[in-house]
């Protein structure tokens, strides 16, 4: 039905688009905006209309016009270029027809493989065509498989006139791993009344609802003396680091909580005895708790400075952004929307809060709701990435009976 999604993803996983959260540019890597120029050319040849690159954002984007004279809401599809902080060079994408539920070796040489006992989402899959990474790499499922699955839809409209549907607005985005990319993005340009992040995993996923979050930086002034003068003179900047996260309560971190149990994250420790530094990421789904959590967080810094004759301890923090339930609840038409789709497809909507955060997080808050849907990708950023070709043809399916429901 969609005869080029293969190809396609292939193509476009084998091109490394890794962002870099060290750079000052927009987008972060050249590489994005070399994908960007190859995804302009896709579209001009599946005969999209208004294709533009942003110079200022990075984004691609690109117009379905509409073809019934009746009055339907431009819908908005978005994915992302970039790919996370895993070796993204060199991916060769291996492809397994009629899975057996079995043990994948991903590379013998290097005695990497893919097995069910480890990972029994595979079982998930028997029958179907996985595309896995070779073990070397991640695979770039996330978002890939988001950016296939929408030239799809687009490619199966243009080549069916009879079918009616309204104006649809595509967006390609770089720097969404690294938290970035919707900063600048343009939503009166783009010219929506809703959208869509198509950047979820399995089959079904339909979010609404993602963390608030923070980021957290403690810079840590010690006092180095020679040890062997050191009594009641060193200040050891190191070991303030450890009292203060040890601080924090310690069942509140990623690998001890789930579902909406916030948490706070110590991503990098550096430092000496003179000084040292943390960074943090502080993440909670219900808004009083998350403004709680900061307020705790100082608080710690607080207490330990109040031991000292001077401040030894600071933090800065900023918000990154919060929870789009706060505005998409306002206006649950993409969610009904998407909901009617799956289910006229025999799709299961698993309606869930993200642990984490997607573009939709910050375009929610610019003015335009955006809800995530599933792309079927599994096990992101990282060796053991996968998903099913039968995944992103569901995918495809459901951004169609979207809007077609739409037009109707």
């Amino acid at each position: 039905m969609y005869n080029n999604l293969l190809n396609r993803f292939l193509t476009y996983v084998k091109i490394d688009t890794q962002s870099d959260a060290d750079s000052q540019t927009v987008p972060s890597t050249q590489k994005q905006v070399d994908f960007a120029r190859i995804l302009m050319e896709d579209l001009k040849e599946i005969g999209m209309s208004d294709i533009e690159y942003t110079e200022s954002n990075g984004f691609v984007t690109a117009t379905l016009p509409s073809n019934t004279d009746q009055d339907v809401p431009v819908i908005g599809f978005i994915a992302h270029m970039d790919t996370a902080d895993f070796n993204a060079q060199n991916v060769r994408p291996q492809v397994i027809e009629h899975y057996d539920g079995e043990t994948i070796v991903l590379n013998e040489k290097e005695g990497i493989q893919l097995s069910p006992n480890e990972f029994p989402n595979l079982k998930n899959y028997i029958g179907q065509t996985l595309i896995t990474t070779d073990g070397t790499t991640l695979l770039g499922s996330d978002d890939k498989s988001g950016i296939v699955e929408i030239f799809s839809a687009m490619e199966y409209l243009l080549n069916k006139p009879e079918i009616p549907h309204g104006k649809i607005r595509v967006a390609f985005g770089p720097d969404e791993e690294i938290g970035v990319g919707a900063d600048r993005f343009d939503v009166d340009h783009f010219g929506a009344d809703f959208a869509y992040t198509v950047d979820g995993g399995p089959i079904g996923e339909l979010q609404y609802e993602s963390f608030n979050a923070a980021g957290a930086k403690v810079y840590i002034k010690g006092k180095n003396v020679h040890p062997g003068t050191a009594k009641d003179k060193m200040i050891n900047a190191l070991k303030l680091a450890i009292a203060f996260d040890q601080s924090l309560p310690a069942e509140e971190v990623p690998e001890k909580t789930e579902g909406r149990e916030g948490f706070y994250h110590l991503l990098d420790i550096t430092g000496t005895v003179d000084e040292a530094s943390m960074e943090y990421i502080i993440r909670d789904h219900d808004r009083e708790q998350f403004e709680e959590r900061k307020r705790a967080f100082q608080q710690v810094a607080d207490k330990m400075n109040a031991i000292y004759t001077e401040e030894r301890i600071t933090v800065a923090m900023h918000d990154q952004y919060y929870n789009m339930r706060e505005v998409i609840e306002k206006d649950m038409r993409p969610v009904e929307l998407a909901e009617k789709a799956m289910a006229k497809l025999s799709i299961e909507p698993n309606v869930e809060a993200i642990r984490g955060g997607t573009d939709g997080s910050k375009i929610s808050f610019m003015g335009l709701p955006t809800p995530n849907i599933f792309a079927g990708g599994e096990n992101f950023h990282g060796r053991y990435e996968f998903v099913a070709v039968e995944s992103m043809q569901k995918a495809t399916d459901v951004l169609l009976e979207i809007i077609k429901l739409a037009a109707k």
